[in-house]
């Protein structure tokens, strides 16, 4: 008996030993990466071509070998790996994450070097569109987290941003004879679009709190419910008037836009853009450094230990997921009022779930999310930007990215993300 146990111990010992974790796997990618980018494209890219990185009127342009910009992406990629692969002492364990991360944010420009070999990219540009992109996405998971760290799971994001663009859509549609401007409209629009969305939050909060039921089935039973409500309106409503294609102006922020590169991306462009930093820089100060945030955080937590202080948990989670609702549903606005000017069935198009997706990849946190959105938005700027270069692959396959990010970035950066404790159960005063 002692025998197999000592036997069992070893194995045990060599499972740990041989443990498959995110480090590991990570490394081993970005060394194939390392030997593919040496193998198979630099012997491709032409002698002495270079790519010219445009900045924008008040900085210069910086123009980029090629050939020598791959090599140093070979040498952090394969040298990176191979640190990731060794056992080094604990206290330098932080360099593997770092030079992993390092070597990830290098793979944004990699990307636009080679795509523009011999020609110019506009690297400001390429990184308001990431920014603009983004937008709905962080948007989304901010609602998401003023849901899911009261305690209530929030999968209906899709659904509520999708009956804030109809809404918001519908009413400049129907107000826009009687309105001064087409402007005044649209705002107009974007305030019934957020209180669609805090509306159909409610529903949620109702089916969810007040009856216990199941919050997946209810986020799931109003996503459906939103995706047949909105596409009767848009035949019945839509359909049959003239609907004009102008969106909300742009707006600039005075001096502060005029910062080079800074300027552009965060203090200038469309309302709800700029909406969207004041929304996670609020959420966060409101989280973690307000009573409100300490009791949003407690009763996600622990709900019982909360009430017995006093906190009504049932109220505040009415009142979170009603706020979240109305995020939501300036989210929603900002597909068919901000970015398109039109509404179109199912033009969510998944991103409510992706950005659910971006929330648990920061964690339940406004910036940590904000970065998770970000990446998505890049992975959509892409697609643009391999359309402009006329890289010979399928449209079909780079319109993935996003999603396959989504599983990618869920079950190899983030691995298993701890929710709020009480976060899906239903309390009960006992």
């Amino acid at each position: 008996m002692a025998a197999i146990a000592r036997t069992t111990d070893a194995v045990e010992d060599g499972g740990r030993r041989f443990t498959i974790t995110r480090v590991l796997v990570f490394s081993i990618l970005f060394i194939v990466a390392g030997l593919a980018l040496a193998l198979i494209v630099l012997p491709q890219v032409p002698e002495g071509a270079a790519t010219t990185l445009v900045f924008g009127p008040s900085v210069p342009n910086l123009v980029v070998p090629v050939a020598g910009f791959t090599w140093l992406a070979v040498i952090l990629y394969i040298a990176g790996g191979i640190v990731g692969l060794l056992p080094l002492p604990e206290r330098l364990q932080p360099v593997k994450s770092v030079w992993l991360i390092v070597n990830g944010a290098l793979i944004v420009l990699l990307v636009l070097i080679l795509t523009a070999i011999n020609t110019n990219v506009n690297f400001t540009q390429t990184l308001q569109s990431s920014f603009r992109l983004m937008t709905p996405i962080a948007v989304g998971a901010i609602a998401g987290i003023w849901c899911e760290r009261s305690g209530v799971v929030n999968i209906a994001i899709e659904g509520m941003m999708l009956t804030g663009a109809c809404i918001g859509f519908t009413t400049v549609t129907l107000l826009a004879p009687y309105m001064p401007t087409q402007q005044s409209a649209l705002w107009v629009g974007v305030v019934m679009a957020v209180l669609a969305g805090g509306l159909m939050a409610m529903l949620h909060a109702w089916i969810s709190i007040v009856f216990g039921t199941n919050q997946v089935v209810s986020g799931t039973v109003i996503n459906i419910l939103a995706l047949g409500l909105t596409s009767f309106i848009r035949r019945e409503v839509l359909l049959s008037n003239q609907a004009g294609r102008e969106t909300l102006q742009a707006v600039q922020i005075p001096v502060l836009s005029d910062i080079p590169i800074v300027g552009e991306i965060f203090f200038q462009g469309k309302p709800i853009y700029l909406m969207m930093f004041v929304l996670i820089i609020a959420t966060h100060v409101i989280i973690y450094f307000t009573r409100w945030g300490l009791r949003t955080r407690a009763i996600g937590e622990n709900p019982h230990a909360a009430d017995t202080l006093g906190v009504k948990v049932n109220r505040m989670r009415w009142i979170n997921v009603t706020i979240g609702g109305l995020i939501a549903g300036l989210g929603g606005a900002w597909f068919s009022l901000e970015f398109i000017g039109t509404f179109e069935d199912n033009m969510i198009g998944g991103l409510g779930f992706i950005a659910l997706a971006a929330a648990i990849f920061g964690k339940w946190t406004p910036f940590g999310a904000a970065l998770g959105a970000l990446l998505f938005g890049f992975s959509q700027a892409l697609n643009v930007r391999f359309q402009i270069a006329s890289v010979p692959i399928p449209p079909q396959f780079v319109q993935m990215i996003p999603y396959i990010l989504t599983i990618v970035i869920l079950a190899g950066v983030v691995g298993r993300a701890v929710a709020p404790k009480a976060s899906g159960i239903p309390y009960r005063k006992e």
